[in-house]
């Protein structure tokens, strides 16, 4: 049975918007799909009424350095950002965090914005991207704006968005001097499509000292989680086994781990905090300073 009574092609930012706010709703964009469908098909998502394509909307699909940011089209498909020297040189946790999302033909399809929009506290766009400060743009009646990307989620798998409202790209900081970043995850190989826990880092160096620090974990809430509880207990402090353990223990006392019958218990994400803590966080040193300051002393 089809889910969907229209399908129309959008062409510039503001036909989008005006399909979605002019014809019967429910409407949705769309561009891959490849979470969108599915949820409609398997009875998770209320059906619609229009999907609003906006794969073709040239705003949505350019990735570029604009006014001194990086900036990545929300319909972009995520091999398309995989291939980019520039997310490789200034968003290394991006490039690794969408390198690992679903499979080659999945990744042809599927988009960051899609990632994000879909509001999983877990996902692995939206760790990387909130670990590398990135702003979202959005379009609406009155026109193109940015907010912090921690805003737009308002539970787990709930946009804050409105229906008259929709993602246009997201703008980073362009890499500097002696910073670095890195994500990892680990999943249950039984075809569980969503991480047991994943985990971005973001460090700039000042000599051996960690002087900024942003770290993301999902999932650890209702909604993606900034870990700044542990970024204080990093931040000013060299990359040491005392400062590893300050850190943990407060990411530990800040997150919301719960046990899911599909996934993992609470226990073994607690677990799985430190490992990925320690692994994110040397890697993104690594990148930022002087092989001499790589490892953790003891």
């Amino acid at each position: 049975m089809t889910t969907w009574k229209n399908y129309y092609l959008a062409s510039s930012l503001s036909d989008a918007l005006e399909a979605l706010t002019t014809t019967p709703g429910p409407n949705r964009p769309i561009s891959g799909g490849t979470d969108l469908l599915l949820d409609i098909q398997q009875g998770r998502h209320p059906q619609v009424h229009t999907l609003v394509d906006v794969s073709g909307v040239q705003e949505m699909n350019t990735l570029e350095i604009r006014q001194g940011k990086l900036f990545v089209g929300a319909a972009l498909p995520l091999n398309h950002i995989i291939s980019s020297p520039l997310v490789k040189e200034h968003a290394q946790a991006l490039f690794e965090a969408c390198s690992l999302i679903g499979g080659p033909q999945v990744r042809n399809v599927a988009t960051l914005g899609g990632n994000v929009g879909h509001a999983l506290p877990a996902a692995d766009g939206t760790i990387a991207l909130m670990a590398l400060e990135a702003q979202a743009e959005i379009f609406d009646e009155t026109g193109c704006h940015t907010q912090p990307i921690e805003n737009l989620f308002a539970g787990p798998g709930r946009s804050s968005l409105s229906s008259k409202q929709f993602l246009v790209g997201f703008h980073l900081p362009l890499r500097a001097p002696h910073q670095g970043s890195a994500f990892r995850r680990v999943m249950r190989p039984q075809g569980v499509a969503i991480a047991i826990l994943n985990m971005a880092t973001w460090v700039e160096m000042r000599g051996d000292t960690i002087s900024k620090v942003r770290l993301s974990i999902g999932p650890a809430g209702p909604t993606p989680h900034r870990a700044r509880a542990a970024e204080e207990a990093l931040r000013g402090h060299k990359f040491t086994r005392q400062s590893l353990t300050r850190a943990l223990e407060a990411l530990l006392a800040e997150a919301r781990f719960r046990t899911s019958p599909h996934r993992a218990t609470a226990e073994y994400r607690r677990h799985l905090a430190g490992v990925l803590l320690e692994e994110t966080l040397s890697v993104a040193c690594q990148r930022a300073s002087d092989p001499a300051t790589l490892n953790p002393a003891e």
